[in-house]
């Protein structure tokens, strides 16, 4: 409903650019928060087919936590580590990983660019859940405590099914609706494009990169706590 509001005020008042901030959760949703964000992308996609001849634009921009926002692990794991206990919910579990400035310099290029009607994901590397417990407490204890209600082990920001309609179009991806024309798309874009491969999807687990112990020490220091050291 609120999306709901947001698109019909943008369309009176004429705003230009309207993004949308989705989250990993929308692709695949296990629980009724994730199905919500889901619903929101495809509101903001479809408003695009009723903003009539106005020069505007909807568009998604889709990451996942923020490193170091509310909701991100590493807070949570730098706590711990001051006790010398670090709870890991599953060992196999992986993470996408974002900065702050990364996410905001992906919405101002998707305010620039974005003709409307994409979603855009990041190439962003990825970790390891016990990397990252190591890397902040070597020395502590780890702990198992089980996989929680809602919660996935890998995250998802492209699945199978987006395959068919997902572009790469440089430092991102681009799932545009089943019904564009790819090339007529990014034409106006001014955007060279490359289909992948039906059947490919984006998951943290199966990324190219992943960050060491060392460079998530480096990233910790640099944009969450410029006091931290391991425990």
């Amino acid at each position: 409903l609120g999306s709901e509001n947001i698109v019909q005020a943008c369309i009176e008042n004429n705003v230009k650019r309207i993004i949308a901030l989705s989250t990993d959760k929308a692709a695949a949703p296990i629980n009724l928060y994730g199905a919500t964000k889901l619903c929101a992308d495809k509101l903001f996609v479809a408003a695009n087919n009723i903003k009539g001849d106005r020069d505007m634009s909807f568009c998604c921009v889709r990451y996942g936590n923020v490193m170091g926002s509310r909701g991100s692990v590493i807070p949570i794991f730098i706590e711990k580590a001051k006790n010398g206990i670090i709870h890991i919910t599953d060992t196999r579990m992986t993470r996408f990983n974002i900065t702050l400035e990364k996410a905001i310099e992906m919405v101002f290029w998707a305010i620039e660019n974005a003709i409307g009607g994409e979603i855009f994901v990041p190439k962003i590397a990825s970790y390891k859940i016990t990397e990252l417990a190591d890397a902040i407490g070597p020395n502590c204890k780890k702990e198992i405590s089980g996989i929680r209600e809602g919660e996935k082990l890998h995250e998802e920001m492209i699945t199978t099914s987006d395959s068919f309609n997902t572009f790469d179009i440089g430092n991102y991806y681009a799932i545009l609706p089943p019904n564009y024309d790819p090339t007529i798309h990014f034409n106006k874009m001014g955007m060279s494009h490359k289909a992948i491969k039906e059947g490919f999807s984006y998951t943290s687990d199966k990324n190219d990169e992943f960050l060491s112990k060392e460079t998530l020490r480096e990233l910790i220091k640099l944009h969450v706590d410029p006091t931290f050291s391991p425990k």
